[in-house]
C-alpha cells in the first residue's frame, strides 16, 4: 500500500502564505500524477491542482497565480505553495497520488486543515 503523510497546514491571516507538502512510502511503486484536492465544510471535495510526472500542471481556474504546486519526483514528494491566501481558501487539502504498484493504485492522505482568517 501506498501511504501519503501531508504536512504544513495551520492557521494564517488573508494574505499570507502557507506550503503545503506530501510524502509518498511504501514499496515497489512508481507514481504517475499527483495533486491536491481541497473540501470546505458543506462544499464537495475539488480540485486544486494536480501535475504530471513529466511537470505539467493543471489548476482549478480560480486559483491560478496565487498558488502553485511542484513535485521533487526522487523524494516522492508534491508540495503546493499557496500566497495571497482569502478566507474562502478555508478548507481541509487533501493529497492525492495515482500510479503503480503491482497494479493501478489511487491513494489519498488523510487531510491538513488550512484556515484562513479575515
Amino acid at each position: 500500500q501506498v501511504q501519503l503523510v501531508e504536512s504544513g497546514g495551520g492557521l494564517v491571516q488573508a494574505g499570507g502564505s502557507l506550503r503545503l507538502s506530501c510524502v509518498a512510502s511504501g514499496s515497489a511503486f512508481s507514481i504517475n500524477a499527483m495533486g491536491w484536492y481541497r473540501q470546505a465544510p458543506g462544499k464537495q471535495r475539488e480540485l486544486v491542482a494536480a501535475i504530471t510526472k513529466g511537470g505539467a500542471t493543471n489548476y482549478a481556474d480560480s486559483l491560478k497565480g496565487r498558488f502553485t504546486i511542484s513535485r521533487d519526483n526522487a523524494k516522492n514528494t508534491v508540495y503546493l505553495q499557496m500566497n495571497s491566501l482569502k478566507p474562502e481558501d478555508t478548507a481541509v487539502y487533501y493529497c492525492n497520488v495515482n500510479g503503480y504498484r503491482w497494479g493501478p493504485f489511487d491513494s489519498w492522505g488523510q487531510g491538513t486543515q488550512v484556515t484562513v482568517s479575515s
